[in-house]
């Protein structure tokens, strides 16, 4: 080669740096649906019974599923319940579980140190219902009113994050329980369900994506389930020697592409296995078989979310709960790819169960990639706990896939505390990376139907009733 061509060649190499395997290439935040708003579009009014606005927006990154083009459901866990008020309860309200539809508008960046800019905003709530009655707390003895809400009306019954709301006499998994802690979504391949998977059951309910009402319930293996139930979450743990423990059930659930099998992720081990075993459980959809499955923790203190690849891989979001929001620095926020097929089943075992564990390999570290970026590590969210892949874009002109992460802020806007004695914000932060076939071989993209949003369904019936009604006139005149 010329000494000219080669020494261009070189400068072209230094300036303008390959695209890496999952490149970060925006970073968003909500913090309300209007500037200085921490507000939703509930619609809801008054306060909790700790005094927080029953329509606060918060914790959008419990769960975070595609719902296809630019369009995300967000889903925020059982409340707010960072600050002490009442121990009885572990400071939980009857904040009503919810759907937050968010549109995610990446825009071409002509400058700055991302290629593109992200733009979140809040364009749906729906509140999650059922139409049978639930079992709510009656309050008695623990210094608060009946657990029952006053949105509630014949055939229209709220679950709620209050952790007095279910029936001592059935199961944790038992359906007619109230009480709900959502942690993982994914949206139906016809765009119409999301399946959501939670913490107090567990439980895997399907809702409709409209309406926010429950049209089905998975029966869960038994296994999971405890049988002595508290409003405290430490005097279940000791009252218990089989089951989930308190407040670290089912964290994460996937989807496969295909829409016919969900995926959960246990947070933490059960009580009958090791300390560092937690259980993935395969449900399919249409018949209700599940399977269970070993997954061994590395350096992590639990799993937050699990995301299908394709039909038998999947991404594990492993995490410790450093970071902003803990006063500490972040160390562990990695993301490691696993192998179902040919898993052995572990529904029937117990105890140790690293050798049925499945191989897993560290696809993204996710804190170094922050720190790379120049993210000090106590500025890192430390609940990174909602994934999802996304919309492909074009990067320095190649098609790339993405990959969404968010966190779970706590509901707390900002921290004040010895990292930041200043006070720093603590928005529901969103991080796209983008990566390509041969950074994530075999991914395969979930097809989802589009559907109208939930706020465009009232107007689109009365649309369709115009029509009808112009329709019948017409036939009239005739």
């Amino acid at each position: 080669m010329h000494k000219k061509t080669l020494i261009a060649a070189l400068l072209a190499a230094i300036t303008t740096p390959a695209i890496a395997a999952f490149d970060l290439v925006a970073i968003g935040d909500l913090n309300g649906s209007a500037a200085g708003s921490f507000a939703d579009l509930s619609g809801l009014s008054g306060t909790l019974e700790n005094g927080v606005a029953a329509n606060i927006l918060g914790g959008l990154g419990s769960g975070l599923a595609w719902a296809g083009g630019n369009t995300f459901i967000a889903l925020p866990d059982r409340g707010p319940n960072a600050v002490s008020y009442n121990g009885a309860i572990d400071d939980t309200t009857s904040y009503i579980p919810r759907l937050q539809t968010v549109t995610m508008k990446l825009t071409a960046s002509a400058s700055g140190a991302l290629p593109y800019t992200l733009t979140p905003t809040l364009s749906a709530t729906t509140l999650l219902y059922s139409n049978s009655a639930l079992a709510y707390g009656s309050g008695a003895g623990l210094g608060v009113g009946n657990g029952a809400l006053a949105q509630n009306s014949a055939g229209k019954h709220y679950f709620s994050g209050r952790s007095d709301n279910f029936n001592a006499a059935l199961p944790s998994t038992s359906g007619n329980n109230a009480r709900l802690d959502p942690e993982g979504i994914r949206v139906s391949n016809d765009g119409k369900s999301v399946f959501v998977s939670d913490e107090y059951g567990p439980y895997v309910y399907q809702f409709d994506r409209a309406t926010g009402a429950r049209t089905n319930s998975f029966a869960l293996p038994a296994n999971l389930a405890v049988s002595n139930l508290s409003p405290k979450g430490d005097v279940e743990i000791a009252g218990n020697t089989i089951g989930r423990v308190a407040n670290k059930g089912m964290e994460g659930l996937a989807i496969t592409p295909d829409g016919k099998t969900l995926v959960g992720i246990m947070q933490a081990p059960l009580e009958q296995d090791t300390k560092k075993n937690v259980r993935i459980v395969t449900i399919d959809i249409a018949s209700g078989t599940t399977h269970q499955y070993a997954y061994k923790l590395t350096t992590g203190s639990g799993v937050s979310e699990i995301v299908a690849i394709n039909d038998h891989e999947f991404l594990v979001d492993e995490r410790d709960g450093k970071g902003l929001g803990d006063n500490s620095s972040a160390a562990v926020k990695q993301f490691f790819r696993i192998d179902l097929a040919g898993a052995q089943d572990v529904s029937a075992l117990g105890g140790d169960l690293s050798s049925k564990a499945v191989g897993k390999t560290l696809v993204l570290d996710f804190a170094s990639k922050l720190s790379a970026a120049g993210v000090k590590a106590n500025d890192i969210p430390a609940k990174i706990e909602g994934l999802s892949f996304g919309q492909d874009i074009v990067v320095g002109g190649e098609t790339r896939h993405t990959l969404y992460v968010a966190n779970d802020n706590d509901f707390l806007s900002s921290v004040t505390d010895s990292n930041h004695p200043a006070g720093i914000a603590n928005p529901n932060k969103f991080y796209v990376f983008s990566f390509s076939d041969s950074d994530l071989p075999g991914y395969q993209a979930q097809l989802i139907s589009a559907v109208p949003e939930p706020e465009t369904y009232a107007m689109l019936l009365a649309g369709l009733g115009i029509v009808a009604l112009g329709a019948r006139r017409r036939r009239t005149a005739r």
